[in-house]
């Protein structure tokens, strides 16, 4: 009889700011929803940033939902919906990857607790010890299609 696999979670969502790099996140342990979403907008909007606010997002249903996107309204922050299967177009994504292979890659942790405080620790970083990578890997070059030569089979 197949038991549980017992593996922990750790989810962390996070908004990063494009110009200044600050990254305001919520994380828990069990799974993203739109509640979760919810909390990082009502973050967002208590950090004083500048205004207009606008949210980059994927398109995950819970993104999308009206709860999101009502609270969105009320707090006056857009939400922009990159189109599917575009992650080279979302700045945090390379975020996530540089805390996959910089912070976490070839390194042991002997515990959960050890495993979330290590990236806990990366983000908290990224404006200090990690500042002049973050200015090269968050730029604001995206690569696009619309100049490059096709080749067809």
């Amino acid at each position: 009889m197949p038991g549980p696999s017992g593996r922990k979670r750790y989810n962390v969502l996070a908004a990063l700011n494009a110009i200044t790099h600050a990254v305001i996140r919520v994380a828990n342990h069990s799974y993203i929803n739109a509640e979760t979403v919810c909390d990082l907008l009502r973050q967002v909007a208590a950090a004083g940033l500048p205004r207009p606010i606008t949210v980059v997002l994927d398109n995950a249903r819970y993104q999308r939902c009206a709860l999101v996107q009502a609270l969105a309204r009320s707090l006056h922050i857009e939400l922009l919906f990159l189109p599917s299967y575009s992650p080279n177009l979302n700045l945090i994504e390379r975020l996530w990857k540089f805390v996959k292979r910089g912070c976490l890659a070839s390194r042991p942790v002997p515990n959960y607790e050890a495993f979330t405080q290590t990236i806990d620790d990366c983000l908290s970083s990224l404006q200090t010890k990690y500042k002049g990578q973050m200015a090269t890997l968050l730029t604001l070059n995206f690569q696009t299609f619309e100049d490059e030569p096709v080749l067809t089979a």
